[in-house]
């Protein structure tokens, strides 16, 4: 962080709302990782194309790769999805809590479409851990609902969000059709290119 730069009392409250929101929906993530049985890591996930363990592989190239690259952090060496799942996630939840945490690392600035410093992009890497959860959930056969307050939180910032700029990124499918009437999580998930 510039030694210049004051923090402002707003950006340390964004800063450590984003820690206990990655935490929270991470450890959602990860109760999904370590429930995943041996035999299912290779099982077709929700996302074309992809098993379960690329749902980890994604995490651990893109969210790194974004956040590293555009705030000036060190790139860490995770372990191979393809050949550790279980610890590629694990280090990666470590990694992005530990940056998030830190004020040094959250109030970098870099000039990103999804904000100007470290914290105030990290709503990206909270989207992703969530939606991805429910991916692995329903490449194994785990429990798939997600963390009811997140999901509502999200639901909330439906129409703020860059629908064409996150299909044309390629991470995120078109929005679906939902029956009216439907559940917070089954709308987020439509919105974000799932069938739920």
């Amino acid at each position: 962080m510039d030694e210049a730069t004051e923090i402002q009392p707003e950006d340390e409250i964004l800063r450590e709302e984003m820690a206990d929101r990655f935490r929270r929906v991470a450890a959602g993530m990860t109760e999904r990782v370590l429930a995943v049985p041996a035999e299912r890591w290779d099982d077709p996930a929700p996302c074309e194309g992809w098993v379960a363990r690329d749902v980890i592989d994604h995490l651990a190239q893109w969210l790194p790769a974004f956040y590293c690259g555009s705030f000036g952090v060190l790139i860490p060496r995770l372990p191979s999805a393809a050949d550790d799942p279980v610890t590629a996630w694990v280090d990666l939840r470590d990694f992005l809590q530990a940056s998030i945490d830190d004020p040094d690392v959250a109030f970098r600035t870099g000039a990103t479409p999804l904000g100007d410093t470290f914290a105030g992009a990290f709503h990206a890497a909270v989207t992703d851990v969530l939606v991805h959860t429910w991916d692995l959930a329903r490449a194994t056969g785990l429990d798939d609902r997600l963390d009811a307050d997140e999901v509502h939180r999200q639901v909330e910032h439906l129409d703020d969000m860059p629908f064409d700029a996150m299909v044309a990124s390629g991470h995120y499918g078109a929005p679906t059709e939902v029956p009216a009437g439907a559940d917070e999580q089954t709308r987020l998930l439509a919105a974000l290119g799932r069938n739920p």
